[in-house]
């Protein structure tokens, strides 16, 4: 394999690596596959032209060629010639696909289905990335500059997700780009010969020099630091510790906001409306100003897909806010009004979702730019790169309001019609089929049907609500509800659109705030505990109208209508053409309604018995005590360690003195005289050295200088002569002297000696001639301790490198490079 071959190898592994990234756009690993297909085609065009000894400005058409090829086989026309080569039609279907690819950006969420439009621009991306790496790496021999390239396509998920992009995949193409490098120093090595040392001796071409391991370990440094210094740093990106605290990247988080770079589709609102609604605290989301004096819901979302997990948000498909949406107003209708109003909105830093907020059906927006998108069938405004948060638009919507009699008269959508097809599915529970064809029985119009499903929802029949319990939507998880008759909105929302699917009528669950009672003049001030859940139903030739089945006394803010009314209340509404009546903060409340909140916040404060928000306790001051606790305990530490050590010497020494038996008629003047033999012996050695220790710790305390070149009897002079001038003292620290002196040299050791007593006294001497911070620091944190500790992790740090490098050299001794290095040039 000539050295051309190989680093065209390189290069396009290199540029497979490098296109990790795009696997946080994609559902599927499809695209991974088809570029591969199309770099080894490239590479191998590459290869065959050196080969033939083709310049370098002829390489490239090759490699031209070479992709146009791969495109060709990949995604076919179905026209091209001989079945294989590209032809006039091959073109046209290129175009088509690029054209598709644009509307595909700009509709799909991340990550974004498997289809040929989006797959070809990026097999087509990629393999011009591999063009230019090769060309770069093997024909200009700068391989530094195909990180540019590389880099382009790391630019892709960084502009598709609006706050991070996960750090593994960076990680993959640097590894890739790391790699090139090093297999172009090491053919540049190769190309000056064989290497020798001072002595002659042949060195190996993969022996690690000195500048080229310092080389390599600043690389892997460089790379290390641009992966974990983000995660290190609060601030500079979620999206790493985002993706392991939620579900995958695929749901919120644990305070029911969508992860960073979450895709509309990829929302779980079920959670993220239960994870705000059971927070403690309170916190303004959304500042509404409205010419409507009545307005419903401010809606933000719709789940009108059946998963195993239950409802679920597709992912919508729309067009620019900023272009002409669809105006309502042009289909009129018996017993249908539409009336037009204009809406501010101001988003606070705590909604963090993809989509916005709106009222009705918007047809106009302003300030909002072309990455925020309508899809006009959710009725939602949504967008891949943006979030919501902190946004300020306004908008023109339609306000639709419908009589009972326009509902009833309204055309049932055939079987086969494609929206009664997908959104009358739902589960097989033979529990709820009975219980809605029992409630639909003998009701001719789907209007008819639909009211006796929602008016199953009343006190009437047991129903309650509570918040406190389990969120999902899953036909196991509604059966229960069915069965028990207690739950929220997320609940009752999703039991009477699953209810009324079952009965043959297209339904769907939307999310969105309620009026709630902070209203200043037109504007409404909504917080985490508006958020609310409600159903819609879509009538033939009329649309999505709402029906809230929760309780209305319940929630704050609640909205009912002529078509829905409240359930619950004593006396039925009187249909008129009058659009709606307001459960609001004004009006009456039921004083026989057991779930009544008495002017609560919202959702999660029906089952309050004060009514009233409870201000949760703040938790700073445990967390404050905790961090001085750990302070202090900290700075025990060394203090009591020393003590410890302390004590431990001292029990050594005094239990020795005990033992000993002095013979007095041998001793010299002063001094007892003990003979000792054997264990004893040792045992007077140790004691007499943990007796020195202890006052070389002492020393060092106290700041007295410690020689250790000096003998113990010349230490014991000079602390007498300089430190130690009280009688009692100067015979302890020559006491002291005398036994470590006898312990290290003589035959026979001094036992039965007081010396914890000469231990105590040169420590107060000591500790009577030192000032006030050197005897602070002497009993809070001893130097002798902290000294021990810092040699010791010293020490550890020194082994850990030394460990290392043997490991270092073993593998570097059996790289298997070495079998795949070629020695020979050619």
């Amino acid at each position: 394999m000539t050295r051309g071959r190989y680093l065209g190898f390189v290069a396009a592994a290199a540029t497979v690596l490098a296109a990790a990234p795009l696997s946080a756009i994609f559902d599927t690993m499809t695209w991974l596959l088809q570029s591969i297909v199309a770099v080894a085609l490239v590479t191998g065009a590459a290869t065959l032209a050196r080969s033939l000894r083709a310049p370098v400005w002829a390489q490239l058409p090759a490699m031209m060629l070479a992709l146009l090829f791969a495109l060709t086989w990949i995604f076919p026309s179905g026209a091209e010639l001989l079945g294989i080569l590209p032809g006039p039609a091959t073109f046209g279907h290129f175009g088509e696909l690029m054209s598709q690819a644009a509307d595909d950006m700009r509709s799909y969420g991340v990550p974004v289905p498997d289809g040929d439009p989006l797959l070809f621009i990026t097999v087509l991306g990629v393999g011009g990335v591999a063009i230019v790496v090769d060309l770069l790496t093997v024909g200009l021999r700068r391989p530094a500059l195909a990180g540019l390239p590389m880099l382009a396509i790391y630019s892709v998920p960084v502009a598709v997700y609006s706050d991070s992009v996960p750090a593994l995949p960076f990680a993959i193409g640097a590894v890739g780009f790391l790699w090139l490098l090093v297999a172009d120093n090491v053919d540049r090595v190769r190309r000056f010969g064989r290497r020798f040392t001072g002595d002659g001796r042949d060195v190996d071409v993969w022996e690690p020099s000195p500048l080229a391991a310092a080389g390599r370990r600043l690389a892997v440094v460089g790379v290390a630091l641009a992966v974990l210094l983000p995660v290190a740093v609060p601030g500079m990106t979620s999206g790493l510790l985002t993706n392991f605290t939620t579900n995958g990247g695929n749901g919120p988080g644990g305070d029911g906001r969508p992860g960073p770079g979450t895709g509309p589709g990829r929302v779980n609102l079920f959670a993220a409306l239960s994870g705000q609604l059971n927070q403690s605290t309170v916190h303004d989301m959304v500042k509404v100003t409205t010419t409507e004096d009545d307005p419903f819901y401010l809606r933000f979302g719709a789940a009108d897909e059946i998963r195993r997990d239950g409802f679920g948000v597709r992912t919508p498909r729309g067009t620019p806010v900023n272009r002409s949406l669809p105006d309502p107003r042009e289909a009129t209708r018996a017993g249908v009004t539409r009336e037009t109003h204009r809406a501010e909105v101001e988003i606070t830093n705590d909604f963090v979702m993809p989509f916005l907020p709106v009222y009705g059906e918007p047809v106009s927006t302003s300030e909002l730019d072309a990455n925020w998108l309508y899809d006009a069938d959710l009725q939602v405004v949504y967008s891949n790169r943006q979030q919501s948060r902190g946004k300020k638009y306004a908008f023109e919507y339609v306000r639709s309001r419908y009589t009972p009699a326009a509902l009833r008269a309204a055309t049932p959508l055939p079987p086969e019609d494609e929206t009664r097809q997908r959104l009358t599915q739902v589960p097989a529970v033979p529990e709820v089929q009975e219980l809605v064809d029992r409630l639909i029985a003998n009701r001719s119009n789907d209007y008819d049907r639909v009211r006796a499903i929602y008016d199953h929802f009343s006190r009437e029949n047991g129903f309650s609500y509570n918040l406190r319990t389990e969120g999902n939507t899953t036909g196991e998880d509604i059966l229960n509800f069915l069965n028990n008759k207690v739950g929220y909105c997320q609940q009752y929302s999703a039991a009477m659109a699953w209810m009324v699917r079952a009965a043959g009528i297209p339904a769907r669950v939307a999310f969105g705030f309620t009026n709630g009672n902070d209203r200043a003049g037109g504007t409404y001030t909504l917080t985490n505990l508006n958020l609310h859940a409600w159903t819609e139903v879509y009538f033939g030739g009329i649309g999505w109208v709402p029906f809230d089945a929760t309780p209305a006394s319940s929630i704050i803010g609640s909205t009912r209508s002529d078509w829905a009314p409240d359930s619950d209340a004593p006396d039925p509404v009187t249909p008129s053409a009058a659009p709606t009546t307001s459960a609001g903060p004004n009006a009456p409340l039921d004083p026989a309604d057991e779930n009544q909140s008495g002017g609560g916040l919202g959702d999660n404060y029906a089952d309050d018995p004060t009514g009233g928000a409870q201000e949760a306790a703040p938790t700073w001051p445990w967390w404050t005590a905790a961090g001085v606790a750990l302070v202090i305990v900290l700075l025990a530490l060394p203090g009591w360690r020393r003590g410890q050590v302390r004590r431990r010497r001292h029990a050594a020494t005094v239990a020795a003195s005990r033992a000993a038996t002095p013979d007095t008629a041998a001793a010299p003047p002063g001094v007892a005289r003990v003979v000792v033999t054997g264990a004893e012996a040792q045992r007077a050695r140790a004691d007499a050295h943990a007796a020195w220790d202890e006052l070389i710790d002492t020393l060092v305390d106290y700041r007295v200088p410690v020689d250790p070149t000096e003998t113990p009897r010349a230490t014991a002079d000079r602390l007498v002569k300089a430190n130690l001038a009280k009688p009692a003292a100067a015979d302890g620290v020559r006491l002291l002297g005398r036994a470590e002196e006898r312990a290290r040299y003589a035959r026979e050791p001094l036992p039965g000696v007081p010396l914890t007593e000469a231990l105590r006294s040169v420590r107060r001497t000591l500790a009577e001639g030192a000032d006030r911070r050197t005897r602070l620091l002497a009993a809070a944190l001893p130097p002798s301790v902290l000294l021990r500790w810092r040699t010791a992790i010293m020490d550890g740090s020194g082994r850990l490198v030394a460990t290392a490098g043997r490991w270092r050299d073993a593998v570097t001794r059996w790289n298997p490079r070495r079998l795949l290095a070629t020695r020979t040039s050619r």
